[in-house]
């Protein structure tokens, strides 16, 4: 089973991004492929060098331990550009994505979710 997930609201502030990593984890664990495409302002979840108080999640080491277990995440171009981002600013092993990428893995997704 194949589930792609998007995402589109700013990682701090609002849950729904929190959220969706939790899903992400959860859904590995059931030995489920997740994707994980990030659009909108949900790209900044992505950027290296968060710094977050104690006790208070983290969307950096979240997607690293998301990588890890072999969750693709992909991030909009377009939106990387409009918030000047680049892709060295991100973390290790997220890759920059498309519309046309996006469209492929609904296509091949038994489930599309989103945030």
């Amino acid at each position: 089973m194949i589930w792609t997930i998007i995402v589109n609201d700013a990682p701090y502030g609002i849950e729904k991004p929190w959220n969706a990593l939790r899903l992400c984890s959860t859904a590995t664990s059931e030995e489920i492929e997740v994707r994980l495409f990030l659009m909108g302002d949900s790209v900044v979840s992505a950027k290296k060098g968060q710094s977050t108080p104690d006790g208070y999640y983290n969307m950096e080491k979240m997607l690293g331990v998301l990588l890890k277990r072999g969750v693709q995440v992909k991030v909009c171009g377009s939106c990387i550009n409009a918030r000047g981002l680049t892709i060295p600013e991100l973390v290790d092993g997220v890759e920059l994505g498309s519309m046309k990428i996006l469209v492929d893995w609904i296509i091949e997704s038994d489930r599309v979710i989103n945030f």
